[in-house]
């Protein structure tokens, strides 16, 4: 993790509600990231990091559970966030070129949705990763964790 100035157009760092998680916040409210609400990361080693929301009402599908916009959404930014917080060098052109999702269940609200992120390998240019979106995770007491999607995806580095 490179620390709290990763990208001066977020606010990182320690959240104090949640110990041994980060606050990721994009600063400007009128992009697009700000409309999945405040998001918390937790890195888990060298490659591996838990980017999570807290889905709403707003994020709904006409079934009240999340919408797959949302969820591919949310893993997009998910990609970045890992990436980032774990030392990925990208500039401020990084763009995603790359977004492969499997839709496995559906996504409930007003409960945690985790993005479990690895990435895969760093070149010079790309970066790979992959995950998956889940519910409920183990460490919240649960046997085994309610999968809601998978993905893969790849970052091309710009300056």
């Amino acid at each position: 993790m490179t620390g709290p100035d990763i990208d001066p157009r977020f606010a990182f760092g320690p959240d104090p509600d949640h110990p041994g998680w980060f606050r990721w916040e994009i600063r400007e409210g009128e992009r697009f990231n700000h409309f999945l609400g405040p998001m918390r990361i937790q890195p888990n080693g060298k490659t591996t990091a838990r980017v999570r929301i807290v889905p709403e009402r707003k994020h709904s599908n006409l079934a009240d559970n999340v919408h797959g916009g949302i969820s591919l959404a949310f893993a997009d930014i998910a990609l970045f966030a890992a990436a980032r917080t774990l030392g990925i060098a990208m500039g401020p052109r990084t763009v995603t070129v790359d977004l492969s999702m499997q839709f496995v269940g559906a996504g409930r609200l007003d409960e945690p949705l985790d993005a479990e992120v690895e990435i895969v390998r760093d070149t010079k240019h790309l970066v790979f990763l992959r995950g998956r979106l889940v519910q409920a995770p183990a460490e919240a007491g649960s046997d085994s964790p309610h999968i809601v999607a998978s993905f893969s995806g790849m970052l091309k580095k710009g300056g």
